[in-house]
């Protein structure tokens, strides 16, 4: 994850500091809604490990790459592919926080979700629709 974190960095700032394209669009781009999907699995993986990394001693004993590769293989993705990928779209600062845009709101959506507020905001939403 560190690595994805500095690469994901190096993009933004070279993004940063030239006008013209910093990355070139490579081959084997993965769409921006897979993309998306991805990532929001990235992130679910990592919060599940940073949750559970001291209260589980299998996850204890595991490294916190065995959770970003397991989000790969579950999108039949190659890590290098992907990584590629994430540079390319980092490297392009509006589209890349759009993307993130969308990343943060699946992942609202799915906190709700599980958190139950979401049920509560419908039933709250029922209740003012009745009156």
């Amino acid at each position: 994850m560190k690595k994805i974190i500095t690469i994901l960095l190096i993009a933004v700032l070279a993004a940063f500091s030239c006008s013209k394209p910093v990355v070139k669009k490579p081959a084997t781009l993965i769409e921006q809604n897979r993309m998306i999907d991805i990532l929001v699995d990235v992130h679910l993986a990592e919060a599940a490990y940073n949750s559970r990394r001291h209260r589980d001693p299998m996850v204890e004993r595991s490294n916190p790459t065995n959770f970003y590769y397991s989000v790969l293989q579950k999108h039949g993705i190659q890590d290098s592919v992907f990584e590629k990928s994430l540079v390319y779209y980092a490297s392009q600062p509006r589209q890349f926080e759009r993307m993130y845009r969308k990343i943060m709101n699946q992942l609202t959506e799915l906190e709700q979700e599980y958190s139950g507020r979401k049920t509560e905001m419908q039933e709250l939403e029922l209740q003012r629709t009745r009156q």
